[in-house]
């Protein structure tokens, strides 16, 4: 097989992991499970949760594109502030239960230059999405990323659960990770120890 062939073999492997592997975190799977933070005291609902050194960080991947409203984004704009962002799907009940939450964190984190940004997954048109935001007063963009597209670069921490909230850290590295829902304390907790 030539290189071109390995490589749409290789890209649709990622896909497949990203897209069709988080299936069962939003079947409604409950675990908690300590999470490997070291000794923080984070819980990890339906997940885990990771907090990389300084040393360990690496540059998030190129996550460019276009809102749920069609407006352009660039996370690479946002460097200069942490920034949490969060794979969600309007049709994943964990992503509408931890949505109270993170709005809540959004808010709460604002005055402290943090930014949120979603990134949507798997719905094919914007509808159901936008719905999603209006029920929940979601104030903050979510890149449309009905394919996974964005969702595949990540290499270091991947987003392989939906839900799944990634923090940078100011210089726009990828610095931890909350694999399944979060909560208000477990958020704000971990953005603060990015910060």
């Amino acid at each position: 097989m030539r290189l071109a062939g390995w490589r749409r073999v290789l890209r649709l492997v990622l896909v497949v992991t990203v897209v069709v592997a988080p299936i069962t975190a939003c079947q409604g799977s409950r675990r908690e499970v300590e999470s490997p933070v070291g000794g923080s005291g984070f819980r990890a609902g339906d997940g885990t949760a990771t907090l990389l050194g300084k040393d360990d960080r690496r540059p998030a991947p190129n996550l460019r594109g276009t809102t749920l409203n069609g407006a352009a984004l660039d996370v690479a704009d946002l460097r200069g502030s942490v920034v949490v962002l969060n794979v969600w799907g309007s049709w994943c009940a964990p992503c509408k239960k931890e949505q109270p939450d993170l709005q809540r964190a959004a808010d709460a984190l604002a005055a402290e230059g943090v930014r949120f940004v979603g990134i949507n997954v798997r719905d094919r048109t914007t509808g159901n999405a936008l719905a999603h935001n209006r029920r929940f007063a979601v104030t903050y963009p979510s890149l449309f990323d009905p394919s996974a597209r964005l969702v595949a670069r990540f290499r270091d921490l991947p987003p392989s659960a939906i839900p799944t909230t990634v923090v940078l850290d100011r210089d726009g590295r990828v610095a931890a990770r909350v694999l399944g829902a979060t909560s208000y304390d477990e958020l704000v907790a971990l953005v603060r120890r990015v910060s």
